[in-house]
């Protein structure tokens, strides 16, 4: 069964998480070739004058997608009890690259000539990736164990910090993405979250909830009808 683009069905497909971590990984690993000397070595090949003029801030860009990459590990190997399969590892994985390496020469300084000084905003952006991650990871956490005593099999978990949303791990992930583009000093960057969140809600949550509806029936439309669907207190 599929929906909301993945499989629901319930499965390790091993070969496929460790792959999908694996390109992960890559992702991180040219973003930093990148900031420490490639963008350097591909104007000298191609002739262009490419520079980095904000190391500090690229440095940040590096610390935001190794700490992404620790919390996927944790998603793939431990927290997902579904399959992964081969069209989602490759899909995300260009997706992944895609905005990590985007972010690293962004906020490292490809398209400014002077490095933006870290401020107020920088210390929001700080926070809003720690507090993503948190609630991301956190409500993922406190599912899993929940779902690990068997008493509770068969059950819509509604506990922790999901009853201030039922999907409050996609919020964290926008709140984390919010933080990190405003990290990279780029108000575009800022186009990433708000992708995120048009996906969320226009995809994702529509499928998984018609997936949930139909495992937990009575359950899960109780939950849904008192249970914010994304932001607390708001959506």
């Amino acid at each position: 069964m599929a929906s909301g683009g993945v499989s629901r069905v319930h499965d390790d497909s091993l070969v496929q998480k460790i792959v999908f971590w694996g390109l992960h990984l890559l992702s991180v690993a040219i973003a930093t070739w990148l900031l420490y000397g490639g963008v350097a070595w591909l104007g000298s090949v191609s002739g262009f004058e490419w520079t980095l003029g904000d190391s500090l801030r690229g440095l940040i860009m590096l610390a935001c997608a190794a700490l992404y990459w620790l919390r996927h590990g944790l998603t793939l190997f431990w927290l997902l009890a579904r399959r992964v399969g081969w069209g989602e590892v490759l899909g995300l994985s260009l997706f992944i690259g895609f905005f990590e390496i985007g972010l690293a020469l962004v906020g490292g300084g490809l398209f400014r000539e002077q490095p933006v000084p870290l401020g107020v905003i920088d210390a929001c952006g700080v926070l809003l990736v720690l507090t993503g991650s948190a609630l991301n990871s956190g409500s993922e956490i406190q599912r899993k164990l929940w779902k690990q005593n068997k008493a509770n099999r068969g059950h819509c978990y509604t506990g922790g910090l999901f009853r201030y949303s039922m999907h409050i791990n996609y919020f964290g992930d926008i709140v984390l993405f919010t933080g990190w583009a405003l990290l990279s000093a780029s108000l575009w960057a800022l186009a990433l979250p708000v992708l995120m969140a048009y996906m969320f809600i226009t995809i994702h949550i529509p499928g998984l909830d018609a997936y949930l509806a139909e495992r937990y029936g009575e359950e899960f439309r109780e939950y849904a009808a008192r249970t914010k669907k994304l932001v607390p207190l708001i959506y």
